[in-house]
């Protein structure tokens, strides 16, 4: 049976405005497995990077729970909240503004070591920056750069070399590649994949880009309005999508084989307002095969077979 390293139950995060309460997480539930990959996809707005933000209470939630190795690190204290940090980190969107521009690389890497008093010895630290440096992929003749001088892609590599300094178990990946340009958003999805094998990393991998998670992902939730709506093996829901809104995402994926015929589905209405909604099916105004019952009970999250799960009326 597979070993869960992180357990979500009923996960909320709401927002004050002055029209009411903006439902950014509405109550979500997932677990991921120690050494595998989620994808968590969907259009922007969705409230992924705000899930991800969550997990590691960079965000505090609104309710539900956030098991992580059996503990719930909602009650945790400013000591624990500190252990759990040097066990779980993040690689965020931007590469750039995520590093400090008055900071070298040998001091963004090592940062995270002198706040937490890893090393005394500035010697021994400055061997781990070069062996993470190393890791990453960086060259060792950039150790005293700044940002402003790499490009994208090595800047996002002095983002993961930092977040992987302090030896983490566990990483949210925040669209850590929508930033760059494609042909090194490949050498960066690749050098994930490696690093994961090499030190046994689990990833939540956000993004809102199917054709790029499918490649890195053993298992994907697919999210709407701050709802899970469908949540599966990799295969299942890039081959076999059950909701109409998974369904949607997958026929935008680019076709390598142009004889392949797929049709395109073109979600038309209004994006429902996330103040405030309503329990019922919030993808109904988009939905080509809605039903009058869908908008006459809540449509949950449920388990259709082994492993499945799928939050709509029609498929339950």
């Amino acid at each position: 049976m597979p070993d869960k390293l992180l357990e979500i139950k009923d996960l909320k995060k709401y927002f004050p405005t002055k029209q009411g309460m903006l439902h950014a997480v509405d109550g979500i539930n997932f677990h991921i497995n120690r050494g595998e990959t989620l994808g968590l996809v969907g259009e922007s707005g969705c409230g992924k990077s705000t899930t991800g933000r969550l997990l590691l209470r960079l965000l505090e939630a609104t309710g539900g729970e956030i098991i992580y190795d059996g503990e719930d690190i909602s009650v945790f204290n400013r000591k624990k909240m500190k252990e759990f940090a040097r066990k779980a980190q993040m690689v965020f969107q931007d590469p750039f503004s995520s590093l400090d521009p008055r900071m070298s690389v040998a001091e963004i890497i090592g940062e995270p070591l002198r706040v937490n008093r890893i090393y005394n010895n500035s010697k021994e630290r400055r061997q781990k920056i070069e062996e993470m440096m190393e890791f990453a992929g960086i060259a060792s003749r950039l150790i005293n750069s700044y940002p402003h001088e790499l490009d994208g892609g090595r800047r996002q590599r002095v983002g993961i070399a930092r977040a992987l300094v302090l030896n983490p178990d566990f990483l949210v990946l925040d669209e850590p590649v929508s930033a760059l340009d494609v042909s090194i958003q490949a050498q960066i999805l690749n050098l994930f994949e490696d690093l994961q094998e090499e030190f046994d990393l689990t990833y939540l991998f956000i993004a809102h880009d199917l054709s790029v998670v499918k490649h890195v992902s053993d298992r994907i939730a697919v999210m709407y309005m701050g709802r899970i709506v469908e949540y599966a093996d990799f295969d299942k829901v890039i081959y076999e999508p059950l909701h109409p809104y998974s369904q949607a995402l997958v026929s935008a994926i680019p076709r390598i084989n142009l004889d392949q015929k797929r049709d395109r589905i073109i979600l038309e209405g209004d994006v429902p307002s996330p103040v405030n909604p309503d329990k019922y099916c919030n993808f109904y105004g988009r939905c080509q095969e809605r039903k009058d019952f869908c908008i006459e009970q809540e449509a949950k999250l449920q388990e259709i077979e082994p492993g499945r799960f799928v939050s709509c009326l029609l498929r339950q």
